[in-house]
């Protein structure tokens, strides 16, 4: 096992995220199972925790820079998953807020709020949808609304690339 292990897998495309849940068994969620889980489903928490405010001592989410011992990156980087652990979601999903933004299946497109069978699958050379912020990001990127668009061949940019999360039914 190497030093890196218990970091999440970054720096990959949307290509290998959706290919690497297929071989895990799993699927790249949408960009709505992905808010609907980041939002506990009907309760519409204001982050995957709840409605506390995300604090800057990591024990909710990676974010702003708040990781710094020895995490992806040189300073303030992505922590060992499940590291902000008072950050569990509904379901106990832990980290769907801050650490690396996540690729959804989706193209990115105008998003329905309600939802219903809205994944945007047609747009297969446009951009793909990111969700839940990342280690650097700041408060208002790791709301479960906020989302961002990015080229599916990218691997993002910053100190922690873009990562994925593996959807299962349960």
């Amino acid at each position: 096992m190497g030093s890196q292990e218990n970091l999440p897998i970054n720096y990959v495309n949307w290509y290998e995220a959706y290919a690497f849940c297929i071989w895990d068994g799993g699927f790249l969620p949408s960009e709505a199972e992905w808010e609907y889980a980041a939002a506990g489903g009907s309760d519409q928490r204001k982050y995957p925790w709840g409605a506390q405010d995300p604090g800057g001592a990591c024990q909710y989410a990676v974010y702003n820079s708040c990781y710094s011992a020895g995490g992806i990156g040189p300073v303030g980087g992505a922590a060992p998953v499940g590291a902000a652990m008072a950050g569990a979601g509904r379901w106990g999903q832990l980290d769907l807020a801050g650490e690396v933004f996540e690729w959804n299946l989706d193209g990115y497109g105008t998003y329905a709020n309600p939802c219903t069978d809205c994944t945007q699958v047609t747009l297969l050379n446009s951009y793909r949808v990111v969700r839940g912020g990342a280690c650097w990001e700041a408060a208002e990127a790791i709301v479960p609304t906020y989302r961002l668009q990015w080229a599916p061949n990218d691997r993002g940019v910053s100190m922690d690339g873009y990562g994925l999360r593996c959807a299962r039914i349960p």
